[in-house]
């Protein structure tokens, strides 16, 4: 298969059938005409952020900016929101797989985040059959048949469909313009925005996306000025994109209201992404000696700097008419143990109380058995409101409560395997193509596989790495571990019909990545360049 290519842009990864539908000449030059105005601003920000983490391993620690107190001091307001976006009392997210779009789409959330990002392993042919499955499902086109015959179609009320690119971070390595790599984040939103985009307005929808990773509003600014490009390009108006950015960094917490700024005719708020978020923390502060997280099981939404960062997340959303988005707990329903499904129930509907309690406008879910649920837990305080902005918080907080880094313990040897066995059955299950994976009754994604390595890490380099018995986390004890936990890991994998090529590799690079002396920033950009 041939590919009419604009000048300058060359694919490198395998054609299929029907990929020509989406890597069209007019969509890709979308892709290369951003590349061109905005690939060396993306580069510059990158920098940015390894001088910024050069400071902080040198002992800076992140305060609000004062060049920006005067947006903090502002009297401003995004601009007015869809009809569309109005109601988000329940989010579903997964990743752009046929089947995972059509349930997500008929779970009866008001909202469903479809995801190239965290929950979707990018190798190429997820990026682009994810491409032609949204392409489908925008125009009520999309039907999937299972190797039972079990067919699966659109109900005729679906979910208001967002989406999310990948972060400024990641690279499309198949696609390149003028030699040089593009974006993945470009590339996702290009492709998507230029086949849809006109397509989702005439449906009463339009445009709207999920901005991930993010670590100041500078970042901001370049997706706002992409998306002021891309409007003029395929003739929309400004402000017809709107999107909600997820605050999942440690550093973006010290400038939300200045994210909403820069996005404020294209705004449609924020939402709490608390698994990002604590895997930020323990990347920002790993080389503070006076930082070192329990393990993840007692990290909650309750801790003290998880709790201010999403009180403040709704006073800075509802001071300027923004949707304040909760997070999302990672647990599912339990087939086959009623005792324990009734307590993960009970435990989803603790954390959907609690973010409508404290002013949240709504919350994300990861299964459809949740929706209803949470929906429950929302109504409960709304009512028949579409939000709760008239609830202001009127909360001052610093520097100090975002760094208040507590619970230190505990550190148990059973915590340490949950991690060493929960990253190398996500990674795993990655790099054989599936990026959202349910592990001990979780559901996994390639942010808490970032926890996990990255708690390894740096139990492994602190001081205060110690269990709970006394004895300090060492490489020399970590490393059977490793071996020991792959093999509980291949039975569970076989035992349910799975194949487990994946599993040695994935082994070796979950112990390159906790155990190296060099921290490595993310895990998904060494798996990324392993993978097809």
């Amino acid at each position: 298969m041939s590919l009419n290519l604009p000048q300058g842009v060359q694919i490198t990864g395998p054609l299929k059938p029907g990929y020509e539908s989406v890597l069209t000449h007019d969509a890709l030059a979308l892709v290369a005409k951003l590349h061109r105005a905005f690939e060396s601003r993306r580069q510059e920000l990158l920098a940015a952020r390894v001088a910024r983490q050069a400071r902080i391993d040198a002992g800076e620690m992140p305060d609000y900016l004062p060049e920006t107190a005067h947006i903090r001091a502002g009297d401003w307001k995004i601009a007015p929101l869809p009809k569309a976006l109005e109601r988000r009392r329940t989010e579903i997210t997964g990743p752009v797989e046929a089947k995972m779009i059509i349930n997500a789409f008929n779970s009866g959330a008001d909202s469903y985040m479809t995801d190239f990002e965290d929950s979707n392993a990018p190798n190429w042919d997820n990026q682009i059959q994810g491409q032609i499955n949204l392409y489908q499902a925008i125009r009520r086109q999309l039907s999937f048949r299972n190797e039972a015959g079990k067919e699966y179609k659109l109900n005729d009320t679906i979910a208001t469909l967002q989406i999310r690119p990948r972060g400024w971070h990641l690279d499309e390595k198949h696609v390149l313009v003028d030699g040089q790599r593009v974006s993945g984040g470009i590339f996702d939103f290009g492709l998507v925005f230029f086949h849809n985009a006109k397509e989702q307005v005439a449906r009463g929808a339009g445009p709207f996306f999920y901005l991930p990773k993010m670590e100041s509003h500078l970042e901001a600014r370049l997706w706002n000025d992409v998306f002021v490009a891309a409007q003029e390009h395929v003739g929309l108006p400004r402000g017809t994109i709107k999107a909600t950015v997820l605050i999942e960094t440690i550093l973006a917490t010290f400038e939300m209201e200045e994210i909403l700024y820069e996005l404020r005719e294209h705004s449609a708020g924020l939402n709490a992404g608390r698994w990002d978020y604590i895997f930020s923390c323990i990347k920002k502060f790993k080389k503070n000696p006076d930082f070192c997280l329990a393990q993840r099981s007692v990290i909650t939404m309750e801790v003290p700097f998880m709790r201010s960062y999403a009180l403040a997340l709704v006073k800075a959303c509802h001071k300027r008419g923004a949707p304040a988005m909760g997070g999302m707990s990672a647990l599912i329903p339990i087939k086959n143990d009623p005792v324990a499904n009734e307590k993960a129930l009970a435990g989803i509907r603790h954390d959907k109380a609690r973010d409508a309690n404290d002013g949240f406008d709504g919350g994300w879910v990861a299964h459809p058995g949740l929706v209803a649920i949470a929906h429950e837990e929302f109504v409960r305080v709304l009512g028949e409101r579409p939000n709760q902005w008239e609830k202001q918080r009127d909360e001052e907080f610093t520097a100090a409560d975002f760094l208040n880094f507590q619970p230190t313990q505990p550190i148990s040897e059973a915590g340490l395997r949950n991690n060493i066995n929960v990253g190398i059955h996500y990674l795993g299950s990655w790099l054989a193509g599936n990026g959202c994976v349910p592990i001990h009754n979780l559901m996994e994604d390639a942010a808490t596989a970032e926890i996990s390595r990255s708690q390894v890490w740096q139990w492994v380099v602190s001081p205060k790495g110690i269990l709970d018995d006394g004895r300090k986390v060492t490489v020399d004890m970590v490393r059977p571990m490793i071996a020991e936990e792959l093999a509980k890991v291949k039975a569970a994998v076989a035992a349910q019909g799975e194949d487990t090529a994946t599993y040695d590799q994935a082994a070796d690079i979950f112990d390159r990545m906790s155990l190296t002396p060099e921290y490595p920033e993310f895990l998904t950009l060494p798996l990324y360049e392993a993978m097809a």
